[in-house]
């Protein structure tokens, strides 16, 4: 096939290229639009390079020419009709959670040995419970998000600063956005397309919803209370004063959903005296800060929450796992961890008076250890530190890790 033009995100690419050609297969995971495909196309062109007499074959789930790949078997007969056994090859799968019990056919694939396999899916739940023991040991996932800040300059063409930060903020770092014009009407427009096709097509259509105009409210619900924690009782409360009736446990089924979706993706809670992870009460995040404008409108009133969420989409990209932290009555906005290591976030838009300064950075120092500790902020005026901890820029902090 032809591979259409690309922007090269090396980040991801570094992170697979280590399983290449190893008996494992590569599942890239990631939110609907986030550049999953183009990911598929610049490994497909890495690997021509590097191994010129492999043989390649691609199948997209999203093309009609693949109409017929409903189930394992038609995968198998698929591939099997066009492979040359004199020869390696490697096989890319985009959207492969729409081929029914693909696992089936992905590990006789493997076993067959010769196979370098490389699939991408759109659902959290697509390696979880029995499908990750049956193919234990056998994969690695790769987690996919929008474009970091760094990478939406590049996309873009823009330079670093106040105004490219804010278009950033405002429209999210969906990959496509570079052939719009950066215009509110039209970006929007397009955001709420692909809103609605995460909402219809993985959630509605594979949990069988009835009830959508709740589904709806509650993607609504979350995009205004970003950064907020949220419980089941507290959501099925609000709707009762709204004259919705939903019980407690479709709640919980529901923001699930959203979850495996990656529409949202949750913090838990995590006392950092205790060591423990708190078992009620998430905070949510928007995978894209465009889709949550597209839902509710953009309001620069809200930068406190827009600045929260940035901030977490970007530790998730670095590869951290990020919770909520809990010390006595005080909370730390994000506890990262990464390969042993571990970071603490406190985020704001502003410090101006002493006593801002004194809870932003109060919240730090009651943490009893000396691992690295940081307050991002959009101050005019950053850098320094206050009493050991960091004081950085967003843009400086969304440019690092």
């Amino acid at each position: 096939m032809d591979i259409p033009e690309y922007i090269e995100r090396p980040v991801y690419i570094d992170r697979i290229m280590p399983y290449v050609r190893k008996d494992i297969m590569k599942i890239l995971v990631g939110q609907r639009r986030v550049g999953k495909s183009y990911l598929l196309f610049q490994l497909m062109d890495r690997l021509s390079a590097l191994y010129p007499e492999d043989q390649q074959l691609y199948i997209n789930k999203e093309l009609h020419e693949f109409v017929d790949i409903r189930h394992a078997r038609d995968l198998l007969e698929y591939i099997a009709s066009r492979r040359d056994l004199d020869r390696r090859l490697a096989l890319f799968i985009d959207e492969v959670q729409d081929i029914d019990q693909f696992e089936t056919a992905l590990r006789s694939l493997q076993a067959g040995g010769g196979i370098d396999i490389f699939a991408t899916g759109s659902n959290a739940r697509l390696l979880s419970g029995e499908l990750a023991t049956y193919l234990s040991g056998r994969y690695v996932e790769i987690k996919v998000y929008g474009l970091t800040y760094g990478e939406f300059l590049t996309f873009h063409r823009l330079e670093q600063g106040l105004d490219s930060l804010q278009t950033y903020l405002k429209f999210g770092g969906l990959p496509y956005l570079k052939h719009l014009p950066l215009d509110d009407s039209i970006v929007f427009d397009y955001l709420s397309n692909v809103s609605d096709a995460i909402i219809l097509k993985d959630i509605v259509a594979r949990y069988d919803i009835r009830n959508v105009a709740f589904l709806q409210r509650l993607c609504r619900f979350l995009a205004d209370n970003v950064g907020s924690l949220v419980t089941a009782r507290k959501i099925s409360t609000y709707l009762k004063s709204q004259q919705v009736k939903i019980s407690h446990n479709l709640v919980i089924d529901y923001l699930s959903y959203l979850s495996s979706a990656l529409l949202v993706l949750p913090a838990r809670r995590y006392d950092i005296a205790g060591k423990k992870i708190f078992e009620i009460g998430e905070k949510y995040y928007f995978e894209d800060l465009g889709i949550r404008h597209a839902m509710i409108g953009f309001n620069a009133s809200d930068i406190n929450k827009i600045i929260e969420n940035v901030i977490f989409t970007h530790l998730k990209t670095a590869g951290y796992d990020v919770t909520v932290g809990q010390i006595g009555k005080k909370e730390t906005d994000f506890v990262c961890e990464k390969q042993g290591e571990r970071l603490y976030i406190q985020a704001a838009y502003m410090i101006p008076d002493d006593k801002v300064r004194d809870r932003e950075f109060g919240n730090l120092l009651s943490i009893p250890d000396n691992h690295p500790k940081k307050v991002v902020t959009m101050d005019p005026v950053t850098g320094g530190t206050y009493k050991g901890i960091e004081h950085i820029h967003l843009k400086q902090f969304l440019l690092s890790l």
